[in-house]
């Protein structure tokens, strides 16, 4: 059964969403939220809730349902990602693969680059995501 998502109006509904799309493993019901969700709002949601499983699961979802359609919305969203609480935490305790799940994201953003970002701003952000 497809999950129905909805968009979250706080960081308890947003939690409520990603642990039913994380239990089910769900990339497109993750990128049906990721799609309806403000990347500005990303850090309070997530509070500090943070979860190497789930921001492997946003990484995921992004690379298979949205950077194709919309890669300035997956720069965005990894630019606020970088943001939350747990950002810090969560990349220290990737594994390489993880690490290079991330990589990939990057790399496809710079081939399906558009103008809601240089390659300088990916560049920078790179960085920051220790790749």
């Amino acid at each position: 059964e497809k999950l129905r998502i909805s968009e979250p109006s706080n960081a308890y509904d947003f939690g409520q969403i990603i642990h039913a799309v994380n239990t089910n493993k769900d990339k497109a019901a993750c990128a049906d939220l990721l799609a309806i969700t403000d990347p500005k709002k990303l850090p309070v949601l997530l509070s500090n809730k943070l979860e190497g499983e789930v921001f492997l699961l946003f990484i995921q979802s992004l690379e298979y349902y949205v950077v194709g359609k919309d890669p300035g919305l997956v720069y965005q969203h990894l630019f606020y990602l970088s943001k939350a609480e747990r950002f810090k935490v969560v990349l220290a305790l990737l594994s390489r693969n993880e690490k290079e799940q991330v990589q990939q994201l990057f790399d496809l953003l710079s081939e399906n680059r558009n103008n809601q970002y240089s390659l300088e701003d990916l560049e920078s952000l790179k960085k920051v995501y220790e790749l």
